[in-house]
C-alpha cells in the first residue's frame, strides 16, 4: 500500500475531488481515481468522500493506493499462428477474443501466455507482464500483432511505431454508405461522459488520423437498413479505439460494436434482416488487422505481413452478398501489389508463413517507397 497526502491549494479549491486527484497523483486517471475514492481509499480531512465532493483550500486530501496484485504468468500451448517469424522478432495473426496482456484485475489466458510458450526466453524483454509487447490490439479485434524477441528489437520497432514508420491497414465493415475515400484528422481523447469509450468530439486532446477507402458495399435494399460497406483502413495513428470511434463518430459504427453503437443499430432492424444476421454472425467489432509493414529493427529489410481473413468475416461477407476473394483482390490491385517487381523472396534467416490472402513478404530496403505524407506532413 502506498500513502500520498496532497494539500489543496486556494487555485484549487472548487475542482472535483476526482479531478483533483487524478491532477496531482499523475500514474492514475480519473477513472481510476473514482474507484479508488468509491473504495474508500481517498479521505479528505481524514473522512471518506465521494468523487463529486468540491475541495475545499487547506483541506488535506490522502490518497491511498493498493499494491498491484501479482498475477502468475504461465506458459501456455495457444497455438499461435505466425505470420513472420525470425531470431529477432515475430508477426502473428492474432485471433479475436483473446487479450494481448494481462490487465488490472483480469483473469484468463492471454496472448501473453501463449507467446510464453511459443518463445522459451521471452520472459522479462520489455517487462515482465508485457514481455515482448510493441503494440496492441482490442480483445475482440483480430489480425497482425508483432511481437519483440530482444531488447534491442523490442527498442527499434518501439522507436518505428513512435515515429510513425510503421504502415497499418485495417479492414472494417461499418454501417451506410461513406464516400468512396476519405480522411478523418481530429483531435481525440477520452469521451466525456462515458469513460470507456474515446471520442473525436472533444476540445481538447491527441491527434488522431485515419484513412480509408471504400473496397465493397451492400445497399440497404438488399441487406436493410442504412446498408454496409467494407473498408481498407489505413491508421496514420495509434490512438485506443481509433477506427471504431472515428467512424462511431462520423455516422458509420463498425458492425456488432455493442460499444460504438453497431449492435445498437442492428437491434432496430428485422430479425432476419441480412445486415443483422451478419452482425450475429461476426459476433464482435468487425474490425481486422489485415497488413502490417515495418522496416526490420536489425536487418533493415522491409517486412510486410498479411492476416487472413477470419472465418467469422467470411461468413458475414456471405450473408452481406460481399464476395470475399474479389474483395482482396480489388484490395490487392490498389495497392499495387500485383508489381512483380516490389515482390522479392523472403532474405536469409527469415520465414514467411504461408496461407494468407496476399502473401506476405520481405523486401530490400528502400529510402522513399511511396512518397506518401505523414500525418503531421512530412514525406516518408
Amino acid at each position: 500500500m502506498k500513502a500520498r497526502s496532497f494539500t489543496v491549494e486556494a487555485a484549487e479549491a472548487g475542482a472535483r475531488l476526482d479531478q483533483f486527484v487524478a491532477s496531482h497523483a499523475s500514474e492514475l486517471s480519473r477513472a481510476r481515481a473514482q474507484q479508488l475514492i468509491d473504495e474508500g481509499q481517498v479521505k479528505v480531512d481524514s473522512l471518506p468522500a465521494k468523487a463529486s465532493l468540491r475541495v475545499r483550500a487547506g483541506s488535506l486530501v490522502t490518497v491511498e493506493i493498493p499494491a498491484p496484485r501479482a498475477v502468475a504468468l504461465v506458459a501456455q500451448d495457444l497455438k499461435l499462428r505466425p505470420l513472420y517469424e525470425d531470431k529477432h522478432l515475430l508477426v502473428l495473426d492474432k485471433p479475436a477474443g483473446i487479450s494481448v496482456h494481462p490487465g488490472a484485475g483480469g483473469a484468463g489466458a492471454t496472448l501473453v501466455h501463449g507467446l510464453l510458450h511459443h518463445i522459451a526466453d521471452l520472459r522479462g524483454i520489455g517487462g515482465e507482464l508485457r514481455p515482448g509487447i510493441v503494440h496492441r490490439l482490442d480483445k475482440d479485434t483480430s489480425g497482425c500483432l508483432v511481437v519483440a524477441k530482444s531488447e534491442a528489437a523490442l527498442t527499434g520497432l518501439q522507436a518505428a511505431f513512435k515515429a510513425r514508420d510503421v504502415e497499418k491497414r485495417y479492414l472494417a465493415i461499418v454501417h451506410g454508405q461513406p464516400a468512396e475515400s476519405g480522411e478523418l484528422d481530429t483531435l481525440y481523447g477520452r469521451h466525456p461522459v462515458e469513460r470507456k469509450r474515446f471520442s473525436s468530439r472533444v476540445e481538447s486532446g491527441k491527434r488522431a488520423v485515419t484513412r480509408w477507402r471504400v473496397l465493397a458495399r451492400a445497399t440497404s435494399e438488399s441487406v436493410g437498413g442504412a446498408g454496409a460497406s467494407v473498408l481498407e483502413v489505413d491508421l496514420l495513428t495509434g490512438r485506443t479505439h481509433q477506427i471504431r470511434a472515428h467512424f462511431s463518430d462520423a455516422g458509420h459504427p463498425l458492425l456488432a460494436d455493442a460499444l460504438y453503437g453497431g449492435t445498437k443499430r442492428e437491434g432496430r432492424l428485422g430479425l432476419t434482416a441480412p445486415l443483422r444476421e451478419a452482425a450475429r454472425a461476426i459476433g464482435r467489432q468487425a474490425l481486422h488487422a489485415w497488413v502490417l509493414e515495418f522496416q526490420h529493427p536489425i536487418t533493415g529489410v522491409r517486412v510486410a505481413c498479411v492476416a487472413p481473413l477470419p472465418e467469422e468475416l467470411r461468413a458475414g461477407f456471405a450473408m452481406l452478398g460481399i464476395d470475399a476473394a474479389a474483395l482482396t483482390a480489388r484490395a490487392h490491385t490498389l495497392r499495387g501489389e500485383g508489381d512483380d517487381e516490389r515482390r522479392a523472396a523472403p532474405g536469409a534467416g527469415a520465414r514467411a508463413i504461408a496461407g494468407t490472402d496476399i502473401a506476405p513478404r520481405v523486401e530490400k530496403k528502400s529510402s522513399d517507397r511511396s512518397g506518401r505524407r505523414r500525418s503531421d506532413g512530412t514525406r516518408r
